[in-house]
């Protein structure tokens, strides 16, 4: 159960500090559209549809993502949902440049405009703002600074709670899902945060589901063992950013060789990291690859690894590029989780934590994503944003707010398989 210590600090919502105003009654649509001074029902609240009037005060309000509905999921399971945005601003596993704590609330900026003329998916002809699924952002899981074992259970801890809530749609009428004992449960797509989160992300995953396979965008492998990345003074020291994965192996979190990176463009120890990322249960494409077999070539390399299981998709905000666009770094599990950022070129998102130059730019690393479509993602994940370091434009966290949109629209077009 969530501590009674995290659902009070819970209650603070979103980054913004955001509360209920009044005692919640009713829907959370009428809820909604009885706040603030404009008390009629606004364009962001309900979304008018194809044909009608879009674009009206998208910069106005509280930040949330893509500007959809907010509760606090965390102190409350009055309303359900089929997909949750989840912040995660913990970055004390980071071994270069820290500034993630403030990735969710920079994404949740970045997003505004995601829906200015309605949100509606043209390639891949949905509108995940307005469709079958219910989707709401439930603010940031309250992560301590000061503990990195103690923020790290809280961030299972929070997860957990949402992953494990029965959804929206489909739960009362009898249909039977893929997670443990035939459940259908919702989908959390989490803002971080570094990529030490994924960790956490997966022990939850896994008391979910079991042991899932992974699609990781990052320039990294992000599979070191911990005497090689870092030295693991402490048994806490071995957790960071770079060896998360080792541990989710040695944990029986990942699903045996079902895992792949794309967009590796890292320097290593030594071809030994190689070795051991393949012991890990882990294939990969490197950046470099795009120029030989394009992107449809890495769109099927990917497929034919992961299979048809479950996956989760992890993004790391430094991915890799080919020309002189994003190198942000993205992550997916196959029953699993995964990050984004990492694995475009720091020409397209320079504000993350370990950037890595000759990444991916942000036309290809959305045409990949759009190309998993049909595959079973159970959750997803962009870490490694770093406002900080960003461009007055928010070039990097308005990236990651546009990948995101295509994983949304993804798990909007292809719902999890009944089983």
């Amino acid at each position: 159960m969530f501590t009674k210590a995290l659902l009070f600090t819970a209650l603070a919502g979103l980054g913004g500090g955001v509360v209920w105003g009044h005692e919640h009654s009713g829907s959370l649509q009428e809820h909604l559209s009885a706040q603030g001074p404009h008390r009629e029902r606004l364009w962001y609240n309900v979304l008018p549809g194809d044909g009608g009037t879009q674009a009206d005060s998208v910069f106005s309000g509280i930040s949330t993502f893509g500007r959809i509905p907010y509760f606090p999921c965390l102190s409350s399971d009055e309303e359900r949902f089929d997909i949750a945005f989840l912040g995660a601003p913990f970055d004390t596993g980071t071994s270069y440049r820290p500034g993630a704590r403030f990735g969710p609330s920079g994404i949740r900026q970045g997003s505004r405009r995601l829906n200015l003329y309605g949100g509606y998916n043209t390639l891949l002809s949905v509108n995940p703002f307005n469709s079958w699924a219910r989707v709401l952002d439930c603010g940031d899981i309250p992560v301590t600074s000061y503990d990195n074992a103690y923020a790290i259970k809280q961030i299972e801890q929070g997860h957990y709670s949402l992953l494990s809530r029965t959804p929206a749609y489909g739960a009362d009428e009898g249909r039977r899902g893929p997670a443990k004992g035939g459940k259908v449960l919702p989908r959390i797509i989490t803002l971080g945060g570094d990529h030490t989160i994924v960790l956490p992300i997966l022990r939850s995953v896994k008391r979910a589901y079991g042991p899932v396979s992974v699609i990781h965008f990052d320039s990294h492998l992000d599979t070191w063992m911990p005497k090689v990345f870092g030295g693991a003074p402490t048994e806490q020291a071995s957790i960071n950013h770079g060896t998360y994965f080792w541990h989710a192996y040695k944990e029986g979190l990942l699903k045996n060789n079902t895992n792949i990176h794309a967009g590796i463009r890292t320097t290593l120890s030594g071809p030994s990291d190689y070795e051991n990322d393949a012991v890990v249960g882990f294939d990969l494409i490197e950046a470099h690859e795009i120029d030989e077999i394009g992107v449809g070539g890495i769109v099927k390399k990917i497929r034919d690894r992961v299979g048809e299981g479950l996956v989760y998709l992890s993004i790391d905000s430094t991915p890799p590029t080919t020309s002189s666009l994003f190198s942000c770094a993205w992550g997916v599990i196959v029953n699993a989780w995964g990050r984004t950022v990492d694995s475009l070129d720091p020409a397209f998102a320079p504000a993350t934590g370990t950037p890595e130059t000759g990444g991916w730019s942000t036309r290809e690393l959305r045409a990949i994503i759009r190309g998993l479509d049909g595959l079973q993602l159970v959750g997803a994940d962009i870490v490694e944003v770093a406002p900080a370091y960003d461009t007055n434009a928010e070039l990097t966290t308005m990236a990651a707010a546009d990948v995101l949109f295509e994983v949304m629209s993804v798990m909007v077009k292809t719902p999890l398989k009944s089983v």
